[in-house]
């Protein structure tokens, strides 16, 4: 059944049957699972990381860290400050501490050890050249012996970087730009013969897996793939809160034949339940018997790989506002920015901004602020100060400097001279 946030669930209405859901009542959903509008009640813990890992089910790791790294925020999103080696230690820490493993999800991601198990199909896949680069799989079939290799040195050397194991001159070669040793890591990745350890900078450590997860883990019996492919559009579901059949198996990757098949037996027997959507054309899916809250309070800066505007087509449809992410746009060509994050306000993505953490320097830059169509007023401005002040800190930085020159920019001045921090 799709989650509520804490403390609403005596300020929701069950909608009637059959599910007619406005655009407001769609957004309402998709927050409440997403993890927004709840009541914090303190400084978050591994407890509560862990708890929101589980709402999320997915959290998208990307290399770009011009303001921290992507799988960073969106917990600070959700939960506020809070120390980052608690979700290292989630995810790297100590084995009996792991509660997370590093896959394919979405892109390459962080997924709580219950989803484990309803991975294996595609580690199956990925043994046989399916659902992997295609380079990748013609490496697999015609570089065994590297292959080899590389899985006896993890096995006898412990956790390892492909830097470590790399016998390539510095020169391109025929496998993208990558040693033959990387290649190797790479594909005994995706067939799961490794995992990830931990990483060293950013770059990924490889171990085997029965030496890094729990060992519950891995003697769960393995789901036959249409049991796996239904348990994980089940959790999209209650992720997304309600969600076209195209966004529930765009959540971890599935193709459109894996993912009809399993929605449509999840119709069947009632663990999903069609509804409409108004303004949506393709029909729509809920987990169960929503509880819509009847409002929801939040204000976040988002992630430009936060789940809930990852997919740029829906967040069209569910908030209208059309998101690109620019970084490899010339810049002459850019209309918003370099690394533009946007700004939850309430039920409505009110504003975007260009933002980096200039680190030698000890400050936030605000590079651009840009208003959506309906505009922030006063408490919008000053929400969105406070979450940059708090942004700021949880990153380090003393200052938060404004360099737009808009009438916004303005606007935002004010706001951030009230609300300088003691």
């Amino acid at each position: 059944m799709v989650q509520t946030p804490e403390g609403l669930q005596n300020h929701c209405e069950v909608p009637p049957l059959p599910l007619e859901l406005s655009i407001r009542q769609a957004r309402r959903l998709a927050l409440s699972a997403q993890g927004f509008g709840k009541s914090l009640g303190g400084p978050a813990t591994l407890a509560s990381l862990t708890r929101m890992f589980q709402r999320l089910g997915v959290v998208q790791i990307d290399s770009v860290n011009a303001l921290v790294r992507s799988h960073y925020l969106p917990l600070f999103s959700r939960l506020g400050d809070y120390p980052q080696d608690l979700l290292d230690q989630l995810a790297w820490g100590q084995r009996r501490q792991r509660r997370l493993f590093e896959y394919w999800g979405h892109e390459a991601s962080l997924l709580p050890l219950a989803l484990y198990p309803l991975m294996r199909w595609r580690m199956a896949h990925a043994a046989d050249g399916k659902g992997i680069y295609r380079q990748l799989a013609e490496f697999g079939r015609e570089r065994r012996e590297v292959i080899e290799r590389v899985l006896a040195a993890v096995r006898e050397q412990g956790a390892l970087g492909a830097g470590s194991l790399s016998t390539r001159e510095e020169r391109a070669g025929p496998w993208w730009d990558w040693s033959e040793e990387k290649h190797a890591l790479e594909w005994l990745f995706a067939a799961g013969e490794v995992t990830v350890a931990g990483r060293r900078g950013f770059e990924r450590l490889y171990d085997l897996p029965e030496r890094v997860l729990p060992v519950t883990i891995l003697k769960q019996a393995q789901p036959s793939e249409a049991e796996a492919h239904q348990g994980l559009l089940l959790h999209a579901a209650g992720a997304l809160g309600v969600a076209t059949e195209q966004d529930l198996r765009d959540y971890f990757r599935l193709s459109p034949q894996q993912s009809k098949a399993a929605v449509a037996v999840l119709v069947e027997d009632g663990r999903l339940q069609a509804c409409t959507v108004q303004g949506w054309k393709q029909p729509a899916y809920v987990a169960g018997v929503p509880r819509i809250p009847r409002r929801i309070e939040a204000s976040a800066l988002l992630s430009p790989f936060d789940s809930l505007v990852w997919a740029r087509e829906r967040t069209e449809r569910l908030f209208d506002f059309r998101y690109r992410l620019e970084i490899y746009t010339p810049a002459h060509k850019r209309v918003y920015g370099y690394y533009v994050l946007p700004f939850l306000y309430q039920e409505r993505i009110a504003a975007r901004l260009d933002l980096r953490a200039e680190r030698a320097q000890g400050r936030l830059a605000v590079h651009a602020v840009h208003e959506e169509a309906q505009g922030l007023d006063e408490a919008g401005y000053q929400a969105l100060a406070a979450n940059l002040w708090r942004l700021a800190g949880w990153l380090g930085l003393a200052q938060v400097q404004l360099n737009c020159p808009r009438a916004e920019g303005s606007r935002l001045r004010q706001a951030l001279l009230s609300g300088v921090p003691a």
